[in-house]
């Protein structure tokens, strides 16, 4: 049985005193269970703070992003041993506002990918399309391109070890939510991805989250589906109560 993941992703909000709050409030009643692992994605300049105040507890800290080279003249950047050192677990890799926004590209989400294994850092990479792509019946080929891009090169274990998280970029930040169907249909198609182009194995373990206005009132449909292992929420995670409710209705 695939182990649910229910991650928060802060993106560009907080203050130092927010995030602390946030943590001692929730990290004691994240309860270690079988099914879900609770995960949050904050911003660089937290992480070393918020990976001291959740050591010991059963939640985890992941980055929004990194570079892919250890270090070198990349200035504004942070490396993926920078993370590794810290204690930091998890990286999320090729956001759509990454994409649309600061260049990111199928190549560096691949080389984002090989990099954080390098480092045991757990990738949680995001692919998804745009309104336009969907009402062009182009969503499974879009998706698909991307999954095999992200995951060329990676060893049968590394794949099965990465979370893909499935975004439409039409529902992020929208109000917008895919169908659970329609959610569902598309995360199955990425499982089937993973399994033609490495193994029925890795197909079977790799974990796919939905992302895209995921909240307490619809998670519970979303993670009640075959292929859908968790989510990746943006909103919904900023509330220590609400982010709660999510983490529970995956250890469901």
């Amino acid at each position: 049985m695939r182990k649910k993941v229910i991650a928060g992703n802060w993106k560009m909000n907080k203050l130092l005193g927010e995030a602390v709050e946030f943590v001692e409030a929730t990290k004691n009643i994240v309860a270690s269970t079988e099914k879900v692992e609770s995960v949050v994605c904050a911003p660089f300049p937290y992480l070393p703070t918020l990976v001291e105040k959740t050591k010991g507890t059963d939640l985890k800290i992941a980055a929004q992003t990194m570079h892919f080279e250890e270090n070198g003249a990349f200035t504004g950047e942070v490396s993926p041993s920078m993370l590794a050192d810290i204690g930091v677990t998890y990286v999320v890799l090729g956001h759509s506002e990454r994409r649309e926004l600061f260049a990111e590209t199928d190549e560096t989400v691949n080389k984002k990918a090989h990099a954080a294994f390098a480092h045991k850092l757990i990738p949680i990479v995001c692919v998804g399309e745009t309104l336009e792509q969907r009402e062009a019946n182009e969503t499974m080929n879009i998706v698909e391109n991307q999954v095999k891009a992200a995951i060329a090169g990676l060893s049968e274990e590394q794949v099965k070890a990465t979370i893909i998280a499935y975004e439409p970029i039409w529902a992020i930040g929208t109000g917008k939510t895919a169908t659970s169907e329609q959610a569902n249909e598309v995360c199955t198609h990425i499982r089937k991805v993973v399994a033609d182009t490495v193994s029925a194995a890795a197909g079977d373990a790799v974990r796919i989250q939905y992302g895209g206005s995921v909240k307490p009132a619809n998670v519970e449909e979303l993670l009640g589906q075959s292929d859908i292992d968790g989510a990746l929420v943006g909103g919904a995670s900023l509330e220590a109560d609400s982010f709660l409710q999510l983490v529970e209705a995956g250890a469901k």
